[in-house]
């Protein structure tokens, strides 16, 4: 389908709709719920910027790269770090500002800014009936009923349609250096990055890579802040293994975009699953997991687990406190397991009463979140 240039064509187009639809913004995750595509990447544009508000008002087919250096301009960014999955998943086009939203996709930097919805100021997406709704505003607010903001961010497509996010930003940091913690195990890698985090040293990234036997722990701020840091926290983990530095912001930072995408499994084979699970219990899932590769974000919060394709990961877990998101299988094992962890009958009540009331015909993204 030719992507659709107006809001008004989107939701005429979904008024009169009577088989399922398939929300498509980049097209880089690689998603294939049932129904036509309907793609949105034709809504694109900066609506509003205002640098001295922190405020960004973008149409959702926006690619984050045109955002991205559109804030570089002012020396701002988008906090929550979304990650590129064109890297992992082998995909092409470009990622789109709704797609991040509707995804609620959130990078290393989760563990010290909060998650995309955390920076989620406003919505306008159109719902199952065609109509077009507008929640939120351009501030951080209080509201009473449905906080759609925060229920759209996450929903991927299944309550309705994004056209427009408004997003507060944040200013760049002046540099970044990140502490390495070599020659450590999981169960130690976990505890040096809890003691990070623990720090007065505001640490905004903190993860774990086996196959380099590294903790790395990022701090980033004004030059002398980072420096001073870097010092405090070489002493707070030198118990807890090797500790070096890398102060080069670019070196730098080219190894945190690279645990944000995921790299070192972008070429290996078999299939990827994103673990959301308690830190202090990181080492004992991944002990669980059997995986031919992990990668540990948030502190031990977000593990990334690589399997021989076609592995049922959740059966071989079993019960654990988390949940798992199957995020790179061939179209045969995604329609065998789901991509998503299979809620308990309460959530599963819930979700059901919600997309009814957003989307009563049951047209959007089905078969992605378990509705068939």
């Amino acid at each position: 389908m030719t992507p659709l240039e107006t809001e008004a064509d989107l939701a005429g187009l979904i008024a009169g709709a009577r088989d399922p639809l398939a929300i498509r913004g980049g097209g880089t995750r690689g998603l294939r719920p049932q129904g036509e595509a309907l793609e949105t990447s034709g809504l694109t544009g900066i609506d509003l910027y205002e640098p001295g508000a922190l405020t960004l008002v973008a149409a959702a087919g926006t690619p984050v790269g045109d955002l991205q250096r559109l804030l570089a301009t002012e020396n701002q960014r988008l906090a929550f770090e979304p990650m590129d999955h064109r890297p992992l998943l082998g995909t092409t086009g470009e990622p789109t500002i709704g797609g991040v939203v509707a995804g609620n996709i959130s990078g290393p930097r989760r563990v010290q800014a909060g998650a995309c919805r955390d920076f989620l100021l406003g919505v306008r997406y159109i719902d199952g009936t065609g109509t077009v709704i507008k929640n939120g505003g351009r501030v951080m607010k209080n509201v009473t009923g449905y906080d759609l903001v925060k229920l759209m961010a996450g929903s991927w497509g299944t309550l309705g349609v994004l056209t427009q996010v408004s997003l507060k930003v944040l200013p760049r940091a002046e540099t970044q250096a990140t502490v390495v913690v070599s020659d450590t195990r999981l169960a130690g890698a976990v505890r040096a990055m809890s003691a990070a985090l623990g720090s007065p040293y505001e640490v905004s990234g903190a993860a774990f890579d086996p196959a380099a036997d590294s903790v790395f722990i990022r701090i980033e701020g004004f030059v002398d802040s980072v420096a001073y840091r870097l010092g405090r926290l070489t002493d707070l983990l030198s118990g807890h293994g090797t500790v070096t530095a890398i102060e080069d912001t670019d070196a730098s930072d080219t190894l945190w975009k690279r645990i944000r995408d995921v790299e070192p499994f972008a070429d290996a084979p078999g299939d990827v699953w994103r673990l959301s699970v308690k830190p202090s219990d990181a080492p004992e899932i991944c002990g669980r997991l059997d995986a031919e590769g992990v990668l540990l974000d948030w502190g031990g919060g977000l593990i990334w687990a690589r399997v021989p394709s076609a592995t049922d990961l959740r059966g071989r877990l079993g019960a654990f406190g988390g949940h798992a998101t199957l995020v790179r299988a061939d179209a045969e094992t995604r329609a065998a397991l789901g991509m998503f962890q299979p809620e308990s009958a309460p959530i599963q009540d819930i979700s059901a009463r919600l997309r009814a009331r957003f989307d009563p015909r049951g047209i959007f993204n089905r078969g992605l979140m378990g509705r068939t």
